[in-house]
């Protein structure tokens, strides 16, 4: 009797557990590689949803960047997901790497800008944008948005990314490893200062980083694909031994989802970022840009979600 009484009590026990189970909500966020900072501020987000959100467990994924990321929402196999607002652009249109088919898309926030790094080192004998031709050149991981990007740079310089480079295909972590084995001349990176890779890179001794300046293309770039790029700089000092300011190009990255999330949902999870900041930035300085300041539809060419604009509203900002 005493046995039965155990294993009625074990099944019990096991069917509240299932239940207590069933409510729980998993989370799935899109990052990228290891070496760029999608990877560590996922982490930081999930870590802040996980831990004020009940029976939410997010959890941050290894993935090739913005390009993957947004094809796991379009699967369903992600509900959030770091992106660069170019390669979402493309997503929510049904064009270039995603001709297969549209994803839908709504913005949850704007997060902060991606800096387009084109990195080399001294003794490649590259100093401009024209120096490319004839090098061995990476232009970012398949699955990155660093791809999409570094193509329209390349475009803008009047280059051709086929025709005038030998071309890699090469995450921030594996192409600084790549220069430093001498496999390659220099890499496109788009991501956050500082970036851990690049930091690397830039406090390697025997070697002298250098970044190309190549902020005058941004025009370009809008001129054919849409306001999407401004030209900024990487500050004197972001990186160890660089101690003058580059001139860049860069672009608004965003957090989306499909079109599946709940405006309680989409709510809860905006305004848990924006007010658990602190605890994000702890981890990235990058995360200071989630902000109120910043949720402004001309930064986002995807329209925000019900929820986010409901939080936003409530805050004082137009979305």
């Amino acid at each position: 009797m005493k046995k039965t009484t155990t294993i009625l009590a074990m099944a019990l026990g096991l069917a509240f557990a299932g239940a207590a189970h069933a409510q729980q909500k998993t989370m799935s966020i899109g990052t990228g590689g290891t070496g760029g900072v999608y990877y560590p501020l996922g982490g930081a987000v999930a870590n802040v949803l996980s831990k004020n959100l009940p029976n939410l467990q997010a959890t941050a994924e290894v993935t090739g960047g913005s390009v993957d990321n947004l094809k796991l929402i379009g699967a369903g196999k992600s509900e959030l997901a770091f992106t660069m607002a170019d390669a979402a652009l493309d997503a929510l249109q049904g064009q270039d790497k995603f001709k297969s088919g549209k994803v839908p898309l709504q913005a949850l926030l704007v997060v902060y800008p991606n800096r387009m790094h084109v990195v080399t080192v001294e003794g490649t004998g590259i100093q401009t944008m024209a120096d490319l031709k004839g090098k061995r050149v990476s232009t970012g991981s398949p699955g990155s948005a660093t791809e999409v990007m570094a193509f329209r740079v390349i475009e803008a310089a009047g280059l051709d990314k086929d025709k005038d480079m030998k071309r890699e295909r090469l995450g921030v972590a594996e192409s600084v490893n790549a220069v430093k084995d001498r496999k390659i001349d220099a890499f496109f990176w788009v991501g956050g200062i500082p970036t851990a890779a690049i930091t690397d890179l830039a406090a390697t001794p025997g070697l002298k980083m250098k970044l190309i300046d190549h902020g005058d293309l941004a025009e370009k770039m809008n001129a054919k694909y849409g306001k999407l790029y401004s030209s900024s700089k990487i500050k004197a000092g972001s990186y160890p031994g660089y101690d003058k300011d580059n001139s860049i190009a860069d672009v608004w990255n965003l957090i989306v989802t499909g079109d599946k999330m709940s405006n309680e949902d989409a709510y809860t999870i905006v305004k848990t970022l924006v007010e658990k900041k602190a605890d994000i930035v702890a981890v990235h300085k990058e995360a200071e840009s989630f902000s109120l300041d910043n949720q402004v539809q001309d930064r986002s060419p995807i329209p925000f979600h019900p929820g986010a604009l409901k939080y936003f509203k409530e805050k004082g900002i137009g979305g």
